[in-house]
């Protein structure tokens, strides 16, 4: 007989790979300058926004360095949040709205996506026990 089972267990994370489908693009700006049609912001993939971040550092590593940017992306349900280990295997997917973690500047309500990033890559005021809403089950 097979039965699905959930089983607990200690992971080291090491990095949250973020695909966010951005609907306005023009709400940021690059080293001052407002990213009009998102041809300025580094991790653009298409229509879809792909930073790869470290995890204890905040430090977004496909980053373009020189670059600083404040983000302020509506997203809303069109993001999947990736958590992987230091063997780059998939602790967690989960798709739908904007985790905590994604917005340390102010709330962005499950909708968007505010950060604002230094000329090193680095989200300012990071904060990992935003997490929480990525790794915790729902009931």
């Amino acid at each position: 007989m097979k039965k699905e089972i959930t089983v607990k267990k200690e992971v080291d994370i090491k990095i949250l790979e973020v695909h966010a489908g951005v609907r306005y693009w023009e709400d940021s700006s690059v080293n001052g300058v407002e990213d009009e049609r998102g041809d300025l912001i580094p991790c653009r993939f298409g229509e879809v926004w792909k930073p790869i971040i470290e995890i204890e550092t905040g430090r977004i590593i496909n980053w373009e360095l020189g670059k600083k940017a404040n983000i302020h992306y509506k997203v809303c349900d069109d993001g999947t949040y990736i958590l992987k280990d230091n063997e780059d295997n998939i602790v967690i997917s989960k798709q739908g709205y904007v985790p905590h973690i994604m917005c340390p500047e102010e709330n962005g309500y499950g909708d968007y996506i505010i950060m604002n990033i230094n000329e090193k890559g680095i989200i300012e005021d990071w904060n990992t026990d935003d997490l929480d809403d990525l790794i915790i089950e729902e009931d």
